[in-house]
């Protein structure tokens, strides 16, 4: 893995409009507001955090999905960001999402073939004899047999499904690839063979991930660096050991204590999250995370903390940080 960043992202904000029953707006939904990090080439970021803090809108925003309402998505060294998708088509065929629910993203009266012939009949001009060739080719590489080809989606199981989508990125030859809780709602045993099939097809084809997930477990699995987001933002970063190991931010320190353990000690079992999210329509003053921290104290209402590191490639927001 070398330092150089395939991806940068510098102040990225995605606001939705609010609107009442007469279709004015009266406010602005804040999903992702304000996020910069960077990702080598070769690594696997996991972002994490609890539902709705925004892990998935990032991952749209980042791919095109969701057109960011401000900041800079440089991609490849082209900032992708402001480019309407029509510009942006040739820069991010090489980024691809993989989303959550495949089988939701296959469609339903396609069989497998015809799914994995689009994207190369949209971005490429091969002809039809190389396109099988190389849809082949993927379908062997992400473990699944030919015969598979003339099947339609509801025919096979939601792992192999998961294996299909894969396909139909891996055809473009990407570059990096956005994954969207790619294990949710799979049997353990399942979940541990896509998992190996991930890390396969990383060496294989030098592929980048950002690992979107809230089970953390597989996140310290698999991933080299974690960025823990909440309300929107990124509240603490680093290597995944470091952030397992000596978690900074409360709010980090939450979530680990959440994680289920049989015998044994917990990283920290001193935090536990109490009460809701505020609403990101309506974001408390200062540090976001205050109504639910246990050490927030004045300056805590009047300062938004920023992110800063401490030399190591471990940053946090937060004015109190520490175990």
């Amino acid at each position: 893995m070398t330092v150089e960043p395939i991806l940068s992202v510098d102040g990225l904000h995605k606001h939705f409009p609010v609107r009442n029953v007469w279709k004015r707006r009266v406010g602005w939904l804040r999903a992702v507001d304000g996020v910069s990090f960077d990702v080598r080439r070769g690594e696997i970021l996991g972002i994490v955090g609890e539902s709705g803090c925004g892990k998935s809108t990032l991952g749209k925003t980042l791919m095109g999905i969701q057109p960011a309402t401000s900041g800079r998505v440089v991609f490849e060294g082209n900032d992708v960001a402001g480019l309407t998708p029509a510009q942006a088509r040739k820069y991010r065929e090489h980024l691809q999402y993989c989303y959550q629910d495949p089988g939701a993203s296959l469609d339903p009266r396609w069989t497998i073939r015809s799914s994995l012939h689009e994207p190369l009949i949209v971005h490429t001009d091969l002809p039809t004899a190389e396109r099988e060739t190389r849809v082949r080719e993927i379908l062997k590489a992400v473990g699944l047999p030919e015969t598979h080809l003339d099947l339609y989606p509801h025919e096979i199981s939601g792992g192999q499904q998961r294996r299909v989508g894969l396909a139909r990125i891996l055809t473009l030859k990407p570059s990096v690839v956005i994954l969207d809780e790619p294990t949710s709602g799979l049997d353990v045993s399942v979940q541990a063979t896509i998992l190996n099939l991930f890390l396969d097809l990383q060496r294989a084809f030098g592929l980048t991930y950002l690992f979107i997930s809230h089970d953390l477990s597989v996140v310290r699995l698999v991933c080299h660096r974690v960025a823990v987001m909440y309300l929107g933002r990124i509240v603490e970063i680093g290597q995944t050991e470091a952030i397992f190991a000596a978690p900074q931010h409360p709010y980090t320190q939450s979530l680990l204590a959440a994680i289920p353990k049989i015998g044994g000690a917990r990283v920290t079992d001193s935090f536990a999250l109490e009460g809701e999210p505020p609403s990101p329509t309506n974001l408390p003053s200062g540090c976001r995370f205050r109504t639910r921290c246990p050490r927030a104290a004045g300056l805590c209402a009047e300062q938004d903390p920023a992110l800063l590191g401490d030399g190591a490639e471990h940053a946090v927001a937060c004015h109190f940080p520490g175990p």
